[in-house]
């Protein structure tokens, strides 16, 4: 991958970036999703090798689905970005954002699946802040995936209706957002329901309601996840990236408690776990082990 340029032959793609560099990375994300997705949905969930797991094979689990996403990227330099500073090459950027957005939604997010959609991890785990750190790594190239796709299409959609009145063309992004979303976080509930160690309350029930609260993350990350160096002209730093993604975080995040204070649960909840407690879902007192 480093001495072929694999997005010179999309460079004038409806579909990818016009920046190489960015055309780069996203065809990279995109190359590297069937890796960890065989391994995961392939191979251990299939053949139910995870029966055997204990905390260290589910960490090492994530380990080897999530760092070479890092590591090949920076080893194995891709054409365009061989001239250009480590800094400054989009697939950094990229992940910088996926992992301070995945970082959140995983420490904090978390909570909100366990007292309002009635969720919880049985699997034998090594955590933080109650959440399997096998599901931050894990959580990292699922993201990476999503928001590339998310990118991808929403691109393309925006060539297809340039021509379109600038209110048709909001709606119309809006809705795409709102359907691809809702698909996304449909699709990935699922593809691991055979995976009998992340459990809930009402499986009908967090298939379609419960879809749609997660899909509260994509519609406010991937719009803003597409404009990292989107425009030419308009190349962005590292700080810049940061502050972003936790900008989106926090947008996230009020809208999810929102719904905790006003809509409540989707299924019945134990007092223990109870949502309309003051204050918010990961203090002490909202939530026991999971």
């Amino acid at each position: 991958m480093g001495g072929i340029d694999i997005a010179s032959s999309s460079s004038s793609s409806l579909w990818f970036a016009p920046n190489p560099s960015k055309r780069w990375g996203e065809m990279f994300f995109i190359l590297y999703t069937p890796f960890w997705l065989t391994l995961c949905l392939g191979i251990i969930v299939p053949y139910k090798l995870y029966e055997s797991f204990t905390e260290l094979e589910y960490l090492l689990l994530g380990l080897v689905s999530a760092v070479p996403s890092f590591l090949i990227p920076l080893l194995l330099v891709g054409k365009v970005d061989r001239s250009m500073c480590w800094k400054d090459r989009y697939w950094l950027k990229a992940s910088l954002w996926i992992v301070i957005f995945s970082y959140v939604g995983n420490y904090f997010w978390t909570h909100y699946f366990f007292t309002v959609l009635g969720a919880s991890y049985t699997f034998p785990s090594w955590k933080m802040n109650n959440v399997p750190h096998t599901t931050f790594l894990l959580t990292h190239v699922c993201f990476l995936f999503y928001h590339v796709a998310s990118n991808i299409t929403l691109r393309r959609l925006r060539h297809s209706i340039a021509d379109l009145p600038e209110t048709i063309q909001w709606v119309t992004e809006a809705a795409w957002i709102l359907a691809l979303a809702y698909f996304i976080a449909y699709l990935e509930t699922l593809a691991i329901a055979n995976f009998p160690y992340y459990e809930f309350v009402d499986r009908t029930s967090m298939y379609t309601v419960g879809s749609l609260f997660y899909a509260i993350y994509f519609i406010v990350s991937f719009p803003m996840f597409l404009r990292i160096d989107e425009k030419p002209s308009d190349l962005w730093d590292l700080p810049r990236v940061a502050i972003d993604a936790l900008g989106a975080a926090m947008l996230v995040t009020i809208i999810l408690d929102l719904w905790r204070i006003f809509l409540g649960p989707i299924v019945p909840i134990p007092d223990t776990k109870q949502c309309f407690e003051p204050g918010l879902p990961w203090f002490p007192g909202h939530t026991k082990e999971a």
